[in-house]
C-alpha cells in the first residue's frame, strides 16, 4: 500500500478548515461509495502518456469525466465520453444543487480532480470548501488545503503507484 499521507506541508495560510490526507485504498472506496461523482481532469496530463493512461482508465471504471483546459485532446479516441468545460464555469455550476451536471441526470457529490495547476485549482478549491457541501478529493502529486481529502505532496513516481491503486480499488 502505498502512504500518501506523510507529506502535507503548504506554502500558504492553512484556513479553518483544511484537508485530510487519504491513501489511495480510501479514496478509490469513497470514490465507489458517491452517488453521482465526477472525475475532473487539467490539461498538466497533456503530453504525460502515462498520466494520461491513469486519467483514461479512472474514466473506464465508470468515473463521469469533465475535462478542462486543453486535457479534451487527451481522451480524443479513448471512449471514454469525456465532456470539456472551463475549469472555472465548472465550479460555478457544481455548486449550483439545481444544476442537472453534463449528462444532465444532476447534481454531483463527490468531485476528484488530476492534473490541474496548484495556484488555479487551489482558487477554485478554496470556493468549493466555503460555498457548498461537496466532497473534493485531489489525487494531485501536492497537497491540496481546500479540497476534503487529499495525497500527500509526492515524488512523481510514488505518484504514479499511488494512482495504480487507486484504480484498482474504484468499483463504480
Amino acid at each position: 500500500m502505498v502512504d500518501t499521507t506523510k507529506n502535507t506541508q503548504v506554502y500558504t495560510t492553512w484556513g479553518r478548515k483544511t484537508a485530510k490526507p487519504v491513501n489511495p485504498s480510501v479514496a478509490a472506496k469513497m470514490i465507489s461509495k458517491a452517488k453521482r461523482p465526477l472525475f475532473v481532469v487539467g490539461s498538466e496530463i497533456v503530453g504525460d502518456e502515462t498520466l494520461t493512461e491513469k486519467a483514461v482508465a479512472i474514466g473506464k471504471k465508470g468515473v463521469p469525466v469533465a475535462a478542462t483546459g486543453h486535457s479534451i485532446t487527451a481522451f480524443n479516441g479513448k471512449d471514454v465520453g469525456a465532456k470539456y468545460i472551463n475549469i472555472h464555469a465548472l465550479a460555478h455550476y457544481i455548486g449550483d444543487e439545481k444544476w442537472s451536471g453534463l449528462d444532465g441526470q444532476g447534481s454531483y457529490d463527490t468531485i476528484i480532480f488530476l492534473g490541474h495547476k496548484k495556484y488555479y485549482l487551489d482558487q477554485v478549491l478554496s470556493g468549493l470548501k466555503n460555498f457548498t457541501d461537496l466532497k473534493t478529493i485531489t489525487i494531485e502529486r501536492h497537497f491540496m488545503q481546500n479540497a476534503t481529502l487529499s495525497f500527500g505532496n509526492l515524488k512523481p513516481e510514488v505518484h504514479l503507484e499511488a494512482l495504480d491503486e487507486l484504480i484498482e480499488n474504484i468499483q463504480v
